[in-house]
């Protein structure tokens, strides 16, 4: 994600925030221009944008921003929505008569904003969901009761995801419980989307059978290789093949845990890139960094894995030197290599040879 500063007073801000801690300058995320912009207040509900490419225009708060706080977009002042491009993907909030579920909706609206500013970014803004078979996306945020228990999923066009992952402790209970490496909840989201955009980029385009030959038959019984993953488990092998041992599982399950790393990737690569960072080793033989393009843009996989592997090493080396697990867990093998350079070139491709 690229740095901001306030338009006041050029402070650095960051993504989630809504005031300036310096000048106390209202700030609000502008999705078309992918920017936080400082605002003045201009009038009941108005706000006077002091960005410098868009000083003087009107705009106004979503409403879950103004009255729940659980958002940062601004929308024009004209415009006849109440919600923000984000808020009016999600469809089903968490009851919130249970009190901890506002903090929960917030974490979850926070996590949902940062997928699609990626997604903006690659130019794969989703539209709302208006009917069953519409090609558009919505969120459910629900709570497991005494009645049902409520499964992180997608189908169909709506990702569901549980509110309980917004809760810490118990995201890292089941992690361990799952022997899993990593789990956040910003992951479940962009896992999720991965099997929303395979329909709407690989299922009956020019993509499915190379994606068949790199991830396998997805038309094998999910329900029968549900069942048996968490019968057998996966292979004592899984890591020459797959990113995740969830991903073998089922081959949509693989494409989605390697859509997920790929958006891992280009999201962090694109702070480093925003930020400056460099790696100029003493020893010629490390990992060097310069990321002088933009990563979203950048064309070249290779260049991309090649930027990518010197900053997980520089990632990992500073978190053991304060005793801390490796920010980036993962061992990527060449199979696994080869299956996000397939998700690169299906990402770049013009928009018009897709489904």
């Amino acid at each position: 994600m690229r740095t901001f500063h306030c338009d006041k007073c050029g402070q650095q801000v960051f993504f989630e925030n809504v005031r300036c801690e310096n000048c106390g300058g209202l700030l609000g995320y502008e999705p078309e221009r992918r920017a936080i912009f400082t605002f003045e207040p201009d009038g009941e509900h108005r706000w006077r944008s002091l960005h410098p490419a868009d000083a003087g225009r009107l705009y106004k708060k979503c409403v879950n921003y103004e009255q729940q706080n659980v958002c940062n977009w601004m929308l024009p002042a004209d415009s006849p929505d109440a919600l923000c491009a984000s808020c009016r993907l999600t469809r089903v909030i968490p009851n919130l008569s249970n009190e901890k579920n506002h903090l929960y909706w917030q974490r979850l609206e926070t996590a949902k904003r940062r997928l699609l500013y990626t997604l903006w970014d690659l130019r794969l803004q989703p539209p709302p969901k208006q009917g069953e078979d519409d090609g558009g996306l919505a969120f459910e945020f629900l709570e497991s009761t005494e009645h049902g228990h409520v499964t992180t999923g997608h189908a169909n066009g709506v990702i569901t995801i549980n509110v309980a992952e917004a809760d810490p402790a118990h995201r890292e209970r089941t992690r361990e419980q799952m022997h899993e490496p990593y789990r956040t909840l910003l992951g479940h989201f962009r896992h999720e989307s991965g099997h929303y955009y395979w329909d709407r980029l690989i299922a009956n385009s020019a993509y499915l059978e190379p994606f068949r030959t790199l991830f396998g038959d997805e038309q094998e019984d999910y329900a029968e290789a549900l069942q048996r993953h968490y019968r057998d488990g996966p292979s004592a092998n899984w890591a020459e093949r797959y990113i995740s041992a969830y991903a073998t599982m089922h081959p949509w399950e693989d494409w989605a845990e390697t859509w997920a790393h790929y958006l891992h990737m280009i999201d962090t690569l694109d702070t480093a890139h925003a930020t400056g960072m460099q790696l100029q080793p003493q020893h010629p033989g490390e990992p060097a960094l310069a990321l002088e393009t933009h990563p979203v843009g950048e064309a070249d996989f290779t260049e991309l894995m090649n930027a990518w592997f010197a900053l997980t090493y520089a990632l990992n080396s500073l978190n053991r030197s304060v005793g801390m697990p490796d920010a980036y867990p993962f061992m990527l093998s060449t199979p696994v290599i080869d299956k996000l350079r397939f998700v690169h070139d299906v990402v770049h491709a013009p928009r018009l040879s897709k489904a």
